[in-house]
């Protein structure tokens, strides 16, 4: 194999999403914001309820959770420090058929330097890590849209591998 596949065929984290889902706008909503930002230091955007579900008395369209997303070395970073909470071991179930996987954390008073605020209370959140290979931007980017060769994408298993390679143990 050239040189020049072997960049190509490198597996790299596209980006680590911080999703807190607060179930309701309000007070509720504005503490998990907060939490989001005083974890990564930038500002988190609101996500909005994809339907109807009058049990939990949600309406569609209505605010209902937080979110920020990471990239590049903040990315790493905030990655290997929820990690850090799961003492760097994940289940395979976690992996999706993308190669991305997701983990959540109970509470962020376990993240290494963070301590209990109680202007926001006791909140939880999901880490979800995207991974990616050089060349998907093809099918992201507005002109010349095309789609991304079957070598190029990640399979399940070339994700656990990658997240073993980065210190993860993954349990079968």
């Amino acid at each position: 194999m050239a040189e020049g596949s072997d960049a190509m065929r490198k597996i790299r984290i596209a980006k680590v999403t911080l999703n807190v889902g607060a179930g309701e706008s309000g007070d509720k909503l504005e503490k998990a914001q907060k939490l989001l930002a005083k974890l990564t230091s930038r500002t988190p955007v609101q996500t909005l309820s994809h339907e109807r579900n009058p049990t939990f008395k949600i309406t569609k369209g209505k605010p209902i959770g937080t979110k920020v997303t990471l990239r590049g070395k903040p990315a790493e970073e905030m990655l290997r420090k929820a990690l850090e909470v799961r003492d760097n071991k994940l289940s395979a179930k976690g992996f999706d058929r993308t190669g991305s996987f997701s983990f959540g954390i109970g509470e962020y008073i376990d993240l290494p330097g963070v301590r209990y605020d109680p202007a926001i209370g006791m909140y939880g959140f999901d880490v979800a890590v995207t991974l990616e290979r050089p060349g998907r931007r093809v099918a992201r980017r507005r002109r010349a849209v095309a789609k991304v060769g079957r070598r190029q994408r990640i399979t399940t298993q070339e994700a656990i591998e990658w997240a073993r390679a980065f210190g993860i143990e993954v349990e079968e």
